[in-house]
């Protein structure tokens, strides 16, 4: 299956219009994501994404301590050919014992970068993306170490992640003041129960021709299913535990609407949410996690959705302010 390619911001990259994050897969005994599925478990995940026409994977080389970047290159190495992909990881995390083994600093960036192409199996990243902001490094040495990163050849763009808006801007100002490479894209929180982004991130990046790539479009799976149904991930995972608490009663009211919609279409929840974040000017495609068959035959699904403007209105209008989470 072939899906249109997608692309990111105004960069000449392309890519598959869903993603397919890669943290559900992992060692589950390493790290801090005991939920995540091993490697031959894995497996079918893969093969199913790349069936249907998915051509995008993200990861991280702090996502089970490693392996999860280990098994995405053993996977991709062995079911695609590597000009046919687009591969994503991500830096800031801690990744070992040693002081310089998180962060920002040119150490850890030249480090780690040749640590996750070690694991991953490959010459180059399409993207290399900071995780998170690092208040202890100057923004001009990561920026510098970033473009170094491009124009030795072992990444391809630069791209960012979850940070306020001045934050992302001034990296942008240091990179262009000296020449140096821009960020192309912004991964983010964006869903129908985390909307803050809409505020200011993504008017600064439509404005700066970015793209962006939320995580999370599913708000941890809470709009694929009714209010109050629980799984064995919201109860092991302590960042999904400690999200989504500050609207329970606008959050229930977005949650039904999700579900109105998807039964007067005749389509899974999952399919209404993830055409919702499509919809949306500022993004170029959604990061989907997959554990079970039908998440990825649902986020394939959604890219056939064309929402009225009468379901934006139902689905968007219980929306109350809140404080942005996962920074």
């Amino acid at each position: 299956m072939t899906l249109t390619p997608v692309r990111l911001g105004h960069s000449g990259l392309k890519l598959s219009p869903i993603v397919l994050g890669c943290m559900s897969y992992g060692t589950p005994d390493r790290g801090t994501h005991p939920w995540t599925l091993p490697e031959e478990r894995s497996r079918p995940f893969y093969v199913q994404a790349l069936e249907a026409g998915i051509t995008t994977f993200d990861t991280a080389d702090m996502y089970s301590a490693g392996t999860s970047e280990e098994i995405t290159g053993r996977m991709l190495g062995e079911l695609a050919r590597r000009d046919e992909i687009e591969i994503a990881t991500k830096v800031f995390f801690r990744t070992g014992p040693g002081a310089n083994a998180e962060g920002l600093s040119r150490g850890h960036i030249l480090n780690a970068i040749d640590a996750s192409l070690t694991r991953l199996g490959t010459d180059y990243v399409d993207l290399y993306q900071i995780h998170r902001w690092d208040p202890t490094t100057p923004i001009e040495e990561t920026m510098e170490a970033l473009h170094d990163v491009v124009k030795s050849g072992k990444a391809r763009y630069i791209g960012a992640s979850s940070m306020w808006a001045w934050q992302f801007a001034k990296a942008q100002h240091v990179a262009e003041s000296n020449g140096w490479t821009r960020f192309v894209s912004m991964q983010d929180q964006y869903n129908l129960l985390q909307r803050e982004e809409e505020r200011e991130m993504h008017p600064l990046t439509l404005d700066q021709g970015v793209g962006v790539l939320p995580w999370s479009p599913l708000a941890r799976g809470r709009l694929t299913r009714p209010w109050g149904e629980e799984t064995a991930r919201t109860g092991s995972d302590e960042v999904t535990k400690s999200m989504y608490g500050q609207a329970d009663a606008a959050d229930r009211a977005i949650t039904e609407a999700v579900g109105a919609v998807a039964d007067a279409r005749g389509v899974s929840r999952a399919q209404v949410a993830l055409a919702w974040v499509r919809q949306q000017e500022a993004v170029t495609a959604p990061i989907v996690g997959a554990t079970k068959p039908h998440h990825i035959a649902d986020a394939v699904a959604s890219l056939e959705i064309t929402l009225t403007e009468e379901e934006l209105t139902a689905l968007e209008a219980p929306y109350t302010p809140r404080l942005p989470e996962g920074f």
